[in-house]
């Protein structure tokens, strides 16, 4: 008897949790943030100094660190060349800087190795910027390569001429070149460095071959990879001072009466709107629980018609009413949201 009592309950909880489990659905949208670095762009104009120093150990060893070394030849001064033009191309075409200018005649060092050197003496950032005319100093401070190589033999089996599979001994490569880079944003006049970052990507090239030539040629392609990557890792650290998109989730109630599910299939066609005006109808049901997830739907609707101050006051409504502890979640979600609107209002100025 006690075993038949605990499956009951056991049944009971599980109903209860699938039917809660069911009483929303999942609906995604776009929202915008802030750029993860903030400049003011509105008339002011960028400079770009490349600080980097190309890495000039490039002795060769073998055969296989001969071809090496002559298709790295001037690896890390045409990658960070790259870099800086990927910057620069991405500046100019998706910001409201005034200007954005090279300046090569900087003449400015770096210690290598992979790492930030000293921060710039404000003194030199203000007469470059001064004789420039520029508001704001872009520096790509360092940029190195490093390839690890691991070479190794195997036996396989290969058809010759006549179509018979000999046993033969096959060469192979594998190479993974490191990027590593550093980036830093001067702002001129309030002296201010808006940002220092450091990053490493990786580039894996293979090749096989029945003599070491042979496997290493097949590689070739490597430099055009690490200046492909270069270049991209310039365009995504313009795209950081650019607000961006995201999707997000949110729930939203389809259960407590029929107004629900029709609305939910409104929604899922895509009519929000008029699912709203089912909602509507139901936000002073006598019911607490239904009452609390209309008011909860009103605000999901207001977020996505844009009205954030209203779909705030839906959902204070729909906790502080009614108790729905859904809503408290989606309350903070929404004035998160509004800090984040209000910090893109001022990027715009």
């Amino acid at each position: 008897m006690m075993k038949n009592y605990s499956k009951i309950a056991l049944g009971v909880l599980l109903s209860g949790f699938l039917f809660s489990c069911s009483s929303t659905n999942l609906l995604t949208l776009s929202v915008t943030e802030p750029a993860p670095i903030y400049i003011p762009s509105q008339g002011k104009s960028v400079g770009i100094i490349n600080r980097s120093l190309p890495n000039k150990q490039n002795e060769p060893i073998d055969v296989i660190d001969k071809i090496l070394s002559v298709e790295g030849k001037d690896l890390d001064k045409d990658g960070a060349t790259e870099s800086v033009l990927g910057l620069q191309n991405e500046l100019t075409k998706n910001n409201g800087f005034a200007t954005v200018k090279l300046i090569d005649d900087a003449n400015l060092k770096s210690v290598g190795l992979g790492v930030f050197p000293a921060a710039l003496q404000w003194e030199d950032v203000e007469k470059i910027a001064q004789k420039n005319q520029v508001d704001y100093l872009f520096e790509l401070s360092f940029y190195d390569t490093d390839a690890k190589v691991d070479y190794k033999t195997a036996t396989v089996e290969k058809a010759n001429v006549v179509g018979v599979k000999i046993p033969m001994i096959e060469h192979q490569i594998d190479i993974a070149t490191m990027i590593k880079n550093g980036w830093r944003i001067y702002d001129v006049k309030n002296r201010e460095i808006l940002d220092e970052i450091a990053s490493n990507n990786v580039i894996n090239s293979s090749g096989r071959g029945i003599n070491p030539v042979k496997a290493a040629e097949a590689v070739m392609g490597r430099k055009q990879n690490v200046l492909k990557i270069s270049n991209r890792l310039g365009v995504d650290y313009a795209l950081k001072t650019l607000p961006y998109k995201i999707r997000v989730s949110r729930d939203y109630y389809v259960k407590g009466t029929p107004n629900f599910e029709i609305g939910m299939r409104r929604a899922q066609t895509g009519n929000w709107d008029r699912a709203a005006e089912l909602w509507a109808k139901e936000v002073n049901n006598p019911d607490p629980t239904i009452a609390g997830r209309a008011c909860y739907n009103m605000a999901i609707i207001n977020e996505i018609n844009g009205n954030l101050d209203e779909a705030v006051n839906w959902a204070s409504k729909s906790y502080s009413d009614y108790g729905d502890k859904l809503a408290l979640r989606y309350l903070n979600i929404l004035k998160d949201r509004i800090a984040k609107k209000e910090q893109l209002v001022a990027e715009n100025h």
